[in-house]
């Protein structure tokens, strides 16, 4: 029989790990005067395996974020996802929609009418309502997904004339910067969150602003964020701490 690799200490490591990021976001939210309770702590589980993401959600972790569709597929059988929230955050093809329509709560990285179009369309086959969050690319970086915020208030009219589709919010990541500029950057993005919410735009909810990661979540909670997504300061190194 072959050896398992499980590594108990890693697993111990691991919840330590999130109850420190835990605690962190309830701080942050407190020093920006916000409830703690209305800001959800996003554990990453992009490269994880089931047995050290397990003892995580044992403890009441509940919402995860997968970035690739088929490892999401390949591994959700071995997670213990009752009252768990799932949501895909990495970016999608159309040919992949209908593999994941159905399977998570959430897909956050909308970023064309194409994709969803497609979204809507196999939402209607399967008889589901699919939520999503619309990406926007705030730094306007090349070599990242996500609309400008110039054509999002377009995208998000289109978007509400589907079927079986529902904007929830907002998702962005910002540029690799110092601290003051990605506040700037998280402060920026929830200025154009308030603004859409503020429209009213039938069949668009601006309940979700996602941003902030491993790096930054701190920051995000303290400009405005209500979900942060993190994977490496819970799943990976001490470096974070």
């Amino acid at each position: 029989m072959e050896k398992s690799t499980y590594d108990e200490q890693r697993a111990r490591q691991t919840v330590d790990n999130y109850k420190k990021v835990k605690a962190d976001v309830e701080e942050a939210a407190i020093k920006a005067n916000r409830d703690p309770n209305d800001v959800r702590l996003m554990c990453v589980t992009k490269t994880v395996e089931a047995e050290y993401i397990n003892p995580v959600l044992d403890i009441g972790a509940d919402l995860i974020g997968e970035n690739r569709v088929q490892e999401y597929l390949g591994k959700k059988d071995e997670l213990h996802l009752d009252g768990v929230e799932k949501h895909l955050i990495g970016h999608l093809q159309s040919n992949k929609a209908k593999q994941i329509v159905g399977e998570v709560d959430m897909i956050e990285s909308v970023d064309s009418i194409k994709l969803a179009k497609e979204i809507s369309r196999q939402s209607v086959k399967k008889d589901v309502v699919t939520n999503v969050l619309v990406e926007v690319n705030v730094g306007k970086e090349e070599s990242k997904s996500g609309i400008f915020i110039e054509e999002l208030e377009e995208l998000l009219f289109r978007i509400a004339e589907l079927d079986n589709i529902r904007v929830k919010g907002l998702m962005t990541i910002p540029p690799i910067c110092d601290e003051k500029e990605v506040r700037n950057y998280f402060s920026s993005m929830y200025q154009s969150f308030v603004d859409i919410k503020d429209k009213r735009i039938d069949n668009i909810n601006m309940d979700i602003l996602s941003m902030g990661m491993s790096g930054d979540y701190e920051s995000a909670v303290l400009e405005g964020s209500n979900i942060v997504r993190v994977g490496s300061a819970i799943f990976g190194a001490r470096k974070y701490f």
